[in-house]
């Protein structure tokens, strides 16, 4: 069974909210961390179809558990499903427009923004509330995980990070910071200063 819960506790200082802090990340640096926690779990997911237990088939090939294997197959179609939403907003969020949404995807800008436009807001919202919200407020339980990676996206990175070391598979070039870093934080000023 794939469980979603795979943070660990982590000191602090390595985390957005403690004394080390710079510049937050970026929105985009922030949607593609969700984009990079989305292609996790779909991993996870089709990796743990791949091997047929000893148990899993009679001895005339038919499964001694039926639907089991078609249940697992809809959880992992669901989570590409959000892999493909989270790429979508991410790109929005980097700049892209409708319509080279559309032309990637083959189909009119409007129908790209029927598909992904809620996906969009959603995430942005998501942004706006975690703002808004004061230390120590209470988060609800379904958004708790995108509130978590909003409020500690380097926390989520270096996770990320752990995950995609574990699984190397001839990737030498990875580094050591292959999530991590990779996120880009905001320039402050850019924000604060008056155009002249």
């Amino acid at each position: 069974m794939i469980t979603t819960h795979r943070r660990e506790l982590r000191l602090t200082d390595m985390t957005e909210s403690g004394a080390g802090a710079t510049a937050p990340y970026t929105d985009a640096a922030r949607a593609r961390l969700v984009m990079a926690y989305e292609a996790c779990e779909l991993a996870d997911l089709a990796r743990a179809s791949v091997p047929i237990g000893e148990h899993e088939l009679n001895p005339d090939g038919t499964t001694r558990a039926p639907g089991v294997v078609l249940a697992d197959a809809a959880r992992v179609l669901a989570a590409a499903q959000r892999f493909f939403e989270a790429a979508a907003v991410f790109e929005r969020v980097g700049g892209a427009d409708w319509q080279l949404i559309g032309d990637v995807l083959e189909v009119s800008p409007r129908t790209a923004w029927v598909r992904f436009a809620m996906f969009e807001a959603a995430f942005r919202e998501e942004l706006l509330s975690f703002e808004r919200a004061r230390p120590g407020g209470a988060t609800c339980e379904v958004t708790s995980l995108r509130a978590h990676m909003a409020r500690e996206p380097l926390e989520t990175a270096l996770d990320l990070d752990d995950w995609v070391l574990r699984h190397e598979d001839g990737d030498s070039d990875l580094g050591t910071a292959p999530v991590s870093g990779g996120l880009v934080r905001s320039d402050r000023q850019r924000r604060t200063e008056k155009p002249s």
